[in-house]
C-alpha cells in the first residue's frame, strides 16, 4: 500500500508537545515501538549540581524567562486560583513531591470519563506498569513531621488512617548509609547510576542529591537512549495539518521558537506525521485555544477549558515557634484522611528554603469581606504573635505544611480573552463558580491540632484577601468524552475532528481525583500509548 504522506519528507514520526509525565511516557514507548520522536521542552535541562541551594535564589527556583528568572518552578494567579507548576526537561517531576497515591476506585465513575470504558479492570495493568517505571516505594523516612502527623491523627480519632506515602525515590538498601551511589536499580544497567535518599526535604527544590526518580532517569533517559530527540527552552507556538488536509490525515506543520530568547527567537518548522500535546493542562489548553482561534486547528471541540479541576485543594498547617526542625524527610512523607473525601498530606520544604513563608499568614475563619477584617483585628490586638507567625526566617524547619485535598466535584472554567486590565493581548483566563477556600474539616482539624500541640495555625494570603486556594494539581480542561459535544478527546486520548493529534497530560482526567494526580496521569499514558501499533512501512491514520 503507498504512503499518502511519503512526499511530505516528515523530519519525525511523533513529535510531541512537553516533557512531563505523559510526554515522556509517549516518547519513551513510542521509540520502543520504532519511531522517531521528538520532544519539544519549554524549560532548561537541569543536572543535580544545577539546582539552587533554596529558594531565595529566584533565578534558578521561578520559571519567568520574560524577566529573565530562568529556574523550573512556576506560580500562575487566575482570579479563581493560583496554580503551580513546573517547566523542565522532565516537566513537573523534577519540583513535585514525587508523592504517587492511586485515587480512590469512585473516580472512574464520575466525571466525563464515567462508562467510557471497563476502568476497574483495565487500570490496575497500567498502574503496575507504571510503578515499576517510577521506582515507587513506601517512603522508609519518616521525618519529624509525619511523627507528628500520626500524633494528631491519633488525637482526632483518625489514627487508623495514618501511612506513609508512595514515592518515587531510591532509598538506600537495608541495612546500607543513605547517600550512597549506586549502579543502576531498576532497568538492568539500561538506566544510569544513582544516589540513595538522605531525607534532607528537598524533593520540591530539584533533588541535588541524584535520589528522586525524576522523569529524566527513566521513561526520558530510555527514550533518548533510543533516539529521541529533546529540544530544551523551545516553545511550540502553531500546529497546522499540512498538504491541504484540514483533518491532518497527512501529518503536521510545527512551528517552534525560543522560550528565553528576547529577540532572536529562532523560529523553526518541522513537519511531524503525528503530536502528542503533553504541556500540561494548563500549556495544552492554553495553546489549543490559540490553535483554535487563530484557525490553524479550527475544529477542536467547543468544550476546550471546561471542568477544569483541582482536587478541591487547600494549603494550611501550622507553624510552631522555638527551636524546631520539621523540614528532614522526604517533600510528603505520610497522609491522612479526616473523612472519606478529604486527604491530609505532611508536606515540607528543605532547611533554609524560608522563601514560601511570604506567602502564608496566621489563619482565621470566615469568608469574604468579613474574614479580611477579622484578620487586620488579630493583626491589631496580638502583633507580636502575627507578625512573628508571618515571618519567612525559619519557616521550613517551624512549619508543618497540610496539602488538602478532597474527592467532591469543583471546577472552573479556561477561556483565552483580552481582560480590562490587560486589553494588548489575549490571556487564559479562568470563569465560573469560586473554588471554596474553607473546607470547614480541614480548618477545625488545622485550627484543634494547633491548639493540642503548642503551633498557631496558618493559611495562605490569597485565601485570606483574595479568597483564592493554591493547588498544584490543575487537571481536565481537554477531558476525555464519548463525543466532542462533552469532550476534547475520546478513550483512547484522540482530539475529536483530527487525526493524529492526540492529549496524553493532566488536561485529559474527567474527574477530581483527591490525590496526587502524577501516576495517574502516567498510568493512563502508558494506556494511551498500548493502542499504537508498532511501526510499520505505512502508519496508520
Amino acid at each position: 500500500m503507498s504512503d499518502p504522506g511519503a512526499a511530505l519528507d516528515y523530519d519525525y514520526d511523533y513529535l510531541i508537545v512537553g516533557s512531563g509525565f505523559g510526554g515522556s511516557v509517549s516518547a519513551c514507548r513510542l521509540t520502543e515501538k520504532g519511531y522517531q520522536v521528538a520532544v519539544m521542552e519549554m524549560g532548561r535541562r537541569w543536572a543535580p549540581e544545577d539546582f539552587p541551594n533554596s529558594n531565595w535564589n529566584t533565578r534558578r527556583w521561578i520559571w519567568r524567562p520574560g524577566a529573565r528568572l530562568h529556574g523550573f518552578f512556576n506560580m500562575r494567579p487566575f482570579k479563581h486560583v493560583v496554580i503551580i507548576c513546573g517547566n523542565a526537561v522532565g516537566g513537573g517531576s523534577v519540583t513535585y513531591a514525587n508523592t504517587m497515591l492511586v485515587p480512590p476506585p469512585s473516580v472512574w465513575n464520575q466525571g466525563s470519563w464515567a462508562g467510557l470504558c471497563d476502568w476497574q479492570n483495565e487500570m490496575p495493568e497500567h498502574y503496575a506498569t507504571a510503578q515499576r517505571m517510577l521506582g515507587v516505594t513506601a517512603n522508609r523516612m519518616l521525618g519529624p513531621a509525619d511523627h507528628l502527623l500520626k500524633k494528631m491523627a491519633d488525637a482526632h480519632g483518625v489514627g487508623h488512617t495514618f501511612k506513609p506515602t508512595k514515592v518515587a525515590a531510591f532509598f538506600a538498601p537495608e541495612g546500607e548509609a543513605p547517600g550512597k551511589r549506586y549502579p543502576d536499580p531498576y532497568f538492568n544497567g539500561e538506566g544510569p547510576d544513582r544516589s540513595t535518599c538522605i531525607g534532607c526535604g528537598g524533593c520540591m527544590m530539584g533533588c541535588k542529591h541524584d535520589a528522586k526518580n525524576t522523569l529524566d532517569k527513566n521513561y526520558l533517559y530510555l527514550a533518548e537512549k533510543r533516539g529521541a530527540k529533546v529540544f530544551a527552552e523551545t516553545r511550540v507556538v502553531d500546529i497546522r495539518p499540512l498538504a491541504g488536509a484540514a483533518d491532518g490525515s497527512l501529518g503536521y506543520e510545527v512551528t517552534t521558537e525560543s522560550s528565553t530568547a528576547w529577540f532572536r527567537k529562532q523560529r523553526r518548522r518541522y513537519k511531524a506525521r503525528k503530536v502528542v500535546l503533553s504541556a500540561s493542562s494548563l500549556g495544552t489548553q492554553e495553546l489549543l485555544f490559540k490553535l483554535k482561534l487563530d484557525g490553524s486547528l479550527p475544529n477542536i471541540s467547543d468544550d476546550l477549558g471546561n471542568r477544569v479541576r483541582t482536587n478541591a485543594e487547600s494549603i494550611m498547617g501550622v507553624r510552631f515557634p522555638g527551636d524546631v526542625d520539621l523540614s528532614k524527610g522526604v517533600a510528603i512523607g505520610s497522609g491522612i484522611y479526616i473523612d472519606e473525601h478529604t486527604h491530609i498530606e505532611a508536606t515540607r520544604y528543605p532547611e533554609g528554603s524560608d522563601a514560601m513563608g511570604l506567602l502564608t499568614t496566621p489563619f482565621v475563619p470566615g469568608q469574604g469581606i468579613s474574614r479580611i477584617f477579622r484578620w487586620l483585628g488579630m493583626a491589631l490586638r496580638h502583633p507580636l504573635l502575627f507578625f512573628s507567625a508571618a515571618r519567612p526566617r525559619n519557616f521550613a524547619r517551624q512549619a508543618m505544611i497540610f496539602l488538602v485535598m478532597q474527592t467532591v466535584d469543583a471546577s472552573l472554567r479556561m477561556r483565552l480573552k483580552r481582560n480590562w486590565y490587560w486589553p494588548f493581548s489575549r490571556l487564559l483566563s479562568s470563569e465560573g463558580d469560586r473554588i471554596p477556600t474553607f473546607i470547614p474539616q480541614a480548618n477545625d482539624f488545622t485550627v484543634k491540632m494547633a491548639k493540642l500541640f503548642g503551633g498557631n495555625p496558618m493559611t495562605t494570603l490569597t485565601e485570606i484577601l483574595f479568597n483564592v486556594p493554591f493547588t498544584a494539581h490543575c487537571m481536565g480542561g481537554c477531558a476525555m468524552a464519548d463525543s466532542a459535544a462533552h469532550g476534547v478527546i475520546d478513550a483512547q486520548n484522540r482530539v475529536f475532528n483530527y487525526q493524529g493529534l492526540y492529549v496524553v497530560d493532566g488536561a485529559m482526567l474527567g474527574a477530581n481525583l483527591g490525590v496526587n494526580p502524577s501516576l495517574t496521569i502516567t498510568a493512563l499514558a502508558e494506556r494511551a500509548m498500548s493502542f499504537i501499533p508498532a511501526k510499520t512501512a505505512v502508519i496508520p491514520a
